[in-house]
């Protein structure tokens, strides 16, 4: 089991309830803090604030942050894990599923990082943002999953430049884990050899290396990959 990271705070954790976000949600608890969890759905947890809402949705997005900050007594770090995908190529996949795509994966970051903002200004707090190594490669049959996901990577750029000196911000890069992500794909667009794959703790672990830099450091952007993963560089 890898180390718990110190004083992680009150962790807002969007796509809590499974993947690397509930893995990230297992880590925070670890190491004493408080995370709060934003999921299509619910955790059945006494230990965590969970609150139902979709990322693409800014209005219930704004609420739900609100509520969060309440119940917390304030943020001191958002982590966006939320994320989905279509796969197909542009002419196969139907336009409203590659639109949610973008709006889930780009907009939902960006919906949740506006609405914690202020709260994150009260406390100097530290954004982290999960992109993926198909932010930085493109791939076939992939047009709405990498336009989300280059889009995120220039998105916590500027963010980082906006907020310098104000909130920490953070580029998170991974490659493929092993995760119920791939679950429902078509067989070819699944990983036959899961032995490439990344355990989710090992990535919540360097989230939390992230949090738990003190203030004045940043980690701007980090990738985090199997020795053996193929999708970068």
């Amino acid at each position: 089991m890898t180390e718990p990271f110190p004083r992680p705070g009150r962790v807002l954790v969007t796509g809590g309830a499974s993947g690397l976000g509930a893995a990230v949600v297992e880590a925070v608890l670890e190491a004493g803090g408080r995370p709060a969890v934003l999921d299509r759905d619910p955790v059945a947890d006494v230990r965590i604030s969970s609150y139902s809402v979709d990322v693409s949705d800014r209005v219930a997005v704004a609420a739900a942050v609100q509520q969060a900050a309440e119940a917390l007594g304030g943020l001191d770090a958002v982590v966006t894990a939320a994320g989905i995908d279509r796969c197909g190529r542009l002419d196969q996949v139907e336009a409203a599923e590659w639109d949610r795509v973008i709006m889930v994966n780009l907009l939902g970051t960006a919906n949740v990082v506006r609405a914690a903002l202020p709260h994150l200004l009260q406390t100097h707090g530290r954004v982290v943002t999960v992109a993926s190594s198909l932010g930085l490669r493109a791939v076939s049959d992939a047009t709405a999953y990498c336009a989300s996901k280059f889009g995120v990577i220039g998105f916590t750029r500027a963010l980082a430049a906006e907020t310098r000196g104000q909130i920490g911000v953070t580029t998170l890069i991974p490659a493929g884990m092993r995760t119920r992500f791939f679950d429902d794909r078509d067989e070819k667009y699944r990983p036959h050899d899961d032995s490439r794959l990344n355990d989710p703790a090992r990535v919540a672990a360097a989230i939390g290396f992230v949090l738990g830099q003190p203030t004045g450091c940043e980690v701007r952007e980090l990738v985090i990959a199997h020795e053996e993963d193929d999708s970068w560089p």
